[in-house]
């Protein structure tokens, strides 16, 4: 009677084993991690990150719009001013670069109109127009460089205000479960990976407008050292 009872127990025991092995992963789901919900629970620092993002952005389609502008090529500019020099034709090289609407047309114009100074003046008049050409082109770039900076820095902020709630609710509540920490720390650390995700971003686009500005510079130089002796050609 006894053995009987003991092999009823152990086959009990084992149903009981194998329905609570089968019921387990229905009662412990996988939750799945949706993006826009991070975003939502992030909290309120993920406002200025987004804002900052969306300034990079702008800023960077309208520089790099312009600089690219700037930045074509201007054989045929050259070619004609320089046949209109060499004809005599002062009036026509300068309605050509002020037809031109460029940085460089600008900067061969302020050359032109000099014409009869010496060559230190006329050669003074186009780095100074150079300067204030670049000047325009460089304008709101290094506000990119600022959202950069300062955008991984609001993500910090973030993360460090949600811990500080984290701690307080523990200290009201009196509940120190690692589910309460950790679930909020997960939620918390969203806005330093969006924070540095733009700070990222920014940076890169800072650069790339840095590097666009460099080759205009370059060529705005090399122009107008051709330019200058263009000028100096009758003389020799």
């Amino acid at each position: 009677m006894m053995l009987l009872l003991l092999q009823a127990t152990d086959t009990v025991n084992k149903v009981v084993d194998t329905v609570a092995k089968a019921a387990l992963p229905a009662q412990m789901p996988q939750e799945e991690i949706r993006f826009g919900d991070l975003l939502v629970k992030g909290g309120w620092v993920l406002l200025p990150i987004g804002l900052l993002f969306v300034l990079a952005l702008v800023i960077f389609f309208e520089r790099y719009f312009t600089i690219r502008k700037a930045a074509k090529s201007e054989a045929d500019l050259m070619a004609n001013v320089r046949s209109s020099v060499i004809s005599g034709n002062l009036e026509a090289a300068i309605a050509i670069c002020k037809n031109s609407n460029t940085p460089l047309g600008r900067m061969l114009q302020k050359g032109l109109l000099r014409i009869g100074r010496p060559i230190k003046d006329i050669e003074g008049a186009v780095e100074n127009i150079g300067k204030l050409e670049v000047s325009k082109l460089e304008r709101n770039i290094p506000i990119i460089g600022i959202v950069a900076g300062i955008a991984p820095m609001f993500g910090f902020l973030g993360t460090i205000w949600g811990v500080i709630k984290i701690f307080y609710d523990i200290s009201k509540t009196d509940n120190i479960s690692m589910g309460v920490i950790s679930g909020g720390l997960y939620v918390k650390m969203v806005t330093s990976a969006a924070g540095l995700l733009v700070g990222i971003i920014a940076y890169v686009l800072y650069n790339i407008l840095n590097i666009m500005v460099d080759k205009v510079i370059l060529k705005l130089e090399t122009d107008a050292i051709e330019f200058i002796d263009l000028l100096e050609e009758p003389s020799k």
